[in-house]
C-alpha cells in the first residue's frame, strides 16, 4: 500500500470505469476483440488498483465475497452451458443463437453465456492470486516494524 493521494484519487476514479469497460468486453466480445478473459481481467486490473493504493483489508470490503467461490461459479456457468448440445444431440458446447440480433450488441447465444463463466473465473482468480500476495506479511508488510533477529533486511531506497 503506497501513502499517495494521487494515486488513491485515481484507483477511486478508475474503478468504475474498468468495470464498466469490463462489462462491455463481454458483450462484444464474441463478435470482436475481447470476451470474458479481457473483461475479467479489467476488472482483477480495477481491484488490484485498490489493493495497491487503499490495501487489502478495504478492496475485501469493496466486493465482500468469496473469490475463489466466484471462480468455481464461473467454471460451473461456463460448462453448464455446453451442456445444451449434448441435450440437443450435438457435441458438447455446440452454439445456439437467439434468431434476432439486439441492437448495439448483435447475436447473443450460449457462446456469451460461457465468456460470462470466464469472466467471473478469471475475475475470482486474478483477484485472489492478488489478494493472497498482498496479504502475505514477508512479501508486502503493512505495518512498519523493526526486523527481527535473523531476519532479512531490503535495503534502504
Amino acid at each position: 500500500m503506497f501513502d499517495s493521494l494521487i494515486l488513491r484519487t485515481v484507483a477511486k476514479i478508475m474503478l468504475p470505469i474498468l468495470l464498466l469497460l469490463s462489462l462491455f468486453m463481454v458483450v462484444r466480445g464474441h463478435n470482436l476483440p475481447g470476451g470474458g478473459f479481457v473483461g475479467g481481467l479489467l476488472v482483477a486490473v480495477g481491484l488490484i488498483l485498490q489493493i495497491v493504493a487503499f490495501g487489502p483489508e478495504r478492496t475485501r470490503k469493496i466486493l465482500p465475497v468469496s473469490y475463489i467461490s466466484v471462480a468455481a461459479f464461473g467454471v460451473i456457468f461456463g460448462a453448464v452451458w455446453g451442456l445444451l448440445g449434448l441435450f440437443a444431440g450435438q457435441p458438447y458446447m455446440a452454439a445456439f443463437w437467439i434468431p434476432q440480433p439486439i441492437p448495439g450488441i448483435g447475436k447473443v447465444g450460449t457462446p456469451v453465456l460461457f465468456d460470462i463463466g470466464v469472466y467471473f473465473t478469471v475475475v475470482g482468480v486474478i483477484t485472489q492470486i492478488a489478494l493472497t500476495l498482498a496479504e502475505e506479511p514477508l512479501l508486502f508488510p503493512t505495518q512498519k516494524r523493526p526486523a527481527a533477529e535473523g531476519e532479512p533486511v531490503a535495503p534502504k531506497a
